[in-house]
C-alpha cells in the first residue's frame, strides 16, 4: 500500500459555514465542493478536511445522521501565542484557554459555527 494524501471528514449541519471558518481564520482553502460537501486543504497542513452534511444518502445508514461530536481537529503551530492574540483580535471566541499540560503540551481550543472544535498546540514544551 502506498497512501498518497490524508483527509478527516466531519458530519455537521452546515458544511458551508465550517468551511468558511476555517478559511477566514485557519487560511484553508476550498479545493472541491457540492450541495453538502467541501473538501479543504493547505500546502502545510499534511491533510485535508472535509465536511460533509448529516444526513446525505451517500453516506452508511449507521453514520448518515452522526455529528462530528467528542472529536478534536488540531494543528500543531510555531507561534502558539501569537495564534491565540490573532483569533482574540478576529473575535473568535476561545472555549478552551491557553493549557500547559505536564508533559509540556501547550494548546487552546475554539469551535466552529458547527461546534467541531479546533485545537491549536504547540509540542515543543
Amino acid at each position: 500500500m502506498r497512501i498518497t494524501s490524508s483527509a478527516v471528514s466531519l458530519n455537521v449541519d452546515d458544511p458551508a459555514a465550517s468551511s468558511a471558518f476555517l478559511a477566514k481564520h485557519f487560511g484553508f482553502t476550498e479545493q472541491l465542493s457540492a450541495d453538502g460537501f467541501a473538501s479543504l486543504g493547505r500546502p502545510d497542513a499534511g491533510m485535508n478536511v472535509v465536511f460533509l452534511r448529516r444526513g446525505l444518502p451517500t453516506l452508511p445508514a449507521d453514520q448518515r445522521d452522526d455529528h462530528a461530536s467528542g472529536l478534536i481537529l488540531a494543528f500543531v503551530v510555531d507561534d502558539l501565542e501569537g495564534e491565540l492574540a490573532r483569533l482574540e483580535a478576529e473575535g473568535v471566541p476561545i472555549t478552551m484557554p491557553l493549557t500547559v499540560e505536564e508533559w509540556g503540551e501547550r494548546a487552546f481550543q475554539v469551535r466552529d459555527p458547527n461546534g467541531v472544535i479546533v485545537q491549536l498546540v504547540d509540542w515543543q514544551g
